[in-house]
């Protein structure tokens, strides 16, 4: 006769701390106290007389049979939600909800819907901005597009989309103005432009495009990208930014990038939760690695 599983509550526990991390998180998720996830866990390293756990400093590591009942058990219960979800009778007209930066969602998402509803047409979208940092369940989201490296958060699953590239703009009349010439860079003395949320940007083109940072000096912050391309068309000085969201700028001629683009270690991702899978995320994925490679 083949032997039961384990507690269901107990396998939940572990679940949870295992893809979480942390024994105060999984019981904050499943609304129980933090001694219930620990005696549930060590209930469970008792039946199968194995460590699932072992300290690390002051948190807690996996063992390596920890780590192989962690992915089964997430891929089991994300498996058991998806079909409980699918047999509710508005499961297949639940709207897909894709949480955007602002910046990408105005100026990259916004201009590509149109196509995008034509060429996928079974995913009835809801694009959500946002403006706070994602927080580890995604919570309220079925998926999110950013641009951002590793370490993601554990509750993640990634889903790469294109590697990202920034570089330089300027308006046409600035850089004739200030005699900025495409084959070398000259940005000592420049007003050098970015935005508040990447601080680190122009030290991070520089280092790609083979230039010492120390010799740039950071001017004004933005605190958004629109308000940095806007002073960038009105010639405030010269703006680092990411490729895709001023490609539209640079076809129509607002825009110029005399140096071009260099690819930084961050990339744009898709990013979904651990514990959900979804038949509409696949075409997503394709669609938007398509799209960000034009």
């Amino acid at each position: 006769m083949s032997r039961p599983l384990p507690s269901l509550n107990a396998l939940h526990a572990f679940e949870a701390a295992a893809r979480l991390g942390s024994v105060s998180k999984a019981a904050a998720e499943l609304h129980v106290t933090h001694g219930a996830v620990s005696r549930h866990i060590r209930s469970l390293e008792e039946e199968l007389d194995l460590a699932l756990f072992q300290r690390q400093g002051r948190g807690l590591a996996l063992t390596a049979a920890g780590q192989r009942l962690r992915d089964a058990s997430t891929a089991a219960f994300a498996q058991l939600r998806d079909t409980v979800e699918s047999l509710r009778p508005e499961a297949g007209h639940a709207p897909f909800v894709l949480g955007c930066p602002v910046s990408l969602l105005a100026r990259w998402m916004i201009p590509r819907l149109e196509r995008l509803m034509a060429e996928l047409p079974e995913l009835s979208l809801h694009l959500r901005p946002q403006e706070a940092p994602l927080n580890d369940g995604l919570e309220g989201l079925d998926a999110a597009v950013l641009a951002g490296e590793a370490p993601w958060p554990p509750g993640w699953r990634i889903h790469p989309l294109a590697a990202e590239r920034i570089g330089p703009v300027v308006s046409p009349g600035y850089a004739q103005s200030h005699g900025l010439a495409s084959d070398r860079p000259a940005l000592r003395g420049q007003t050098l432009l970015h935005t508040l949320s990447r601080p680190d940007a122009w030290a991070r083109w520089a280092s790609s495009a083979g230039i010492d940072p120390d010799d740039l000096e950071p001017g004004p912050g933005f605190p958004h990208l629109y308000h940095l391309i806007e002073a960038t068309v009105a010639g405030r000085g010269i703006a680092i930014a990411p490729e895709p969201l001023v490609a539209n700028d640079l076809a129509s001629g607002r825009l110029v990038a005399p140096w071009g683009f260099h690819e930084v270690s961050a990339q744009w991702v898709l990013a979904t939760s651990v514990r959900r899978s979804d038949p509409r995320l696949e075409p997503l994925v394709a669609w938007l690695k398509a799209e960000f490679a034009q």
